[in-house]
């Protein structure tokens, strides 16, 4: 949960602290990494008041991704930290595409709007 929670903290932070123009792509962008949950409640047009239910169930599913992955290292024997580190990425790199993907694809359906650079 650790490197989730740091770039959802990021993108948190970017947010609050500054009012440059980089902070909106960098906090969104962010927190759809930190917590893909977001997507399915709608962030940012959706109702805010789901936000914390969407981030604490974006918890619940990073610890069972950091769960499964312990399982799946732990098959072999010997297992070690690199292999439980091998499975976590794949299965954070398949999070962050899908979340890459759907945030293409609003783009793409609600125009520039979404990320504006």
């Amino acid at each position: 949960m650790v490197i989730p929670g740091v770039v959802g903290a990021i993108g948190y932070f970017a947010l609050q602290l500054s009012d440059a123009s980089w902070s909106g792509p960098v906090g969104l962008i962010g927190g759809y990494f930190g917590a893909p949950t977001l997507l399915a409640v709608g962030a940012p047009f959706g109702d805010r008041s789901i936000y914390p239910l969407a981030i604490a169930a974006a918890g619940v599913m990073w610890l069972l991704i950091g769960v499964l992955a312990s399982r799946r290292a732990t098959r072999n024997p010997v297992a070690t930290w690199a292999d439980y580190w091998r499975h976590y990425f794949w299965m954070l790199g398949g999070i962050w595409l899908g979340v890459a993907v759907g945030l293409v694809v609003a783009t793409v359906k609600i125009g520039s709007g979404i990320v504006d650079w």
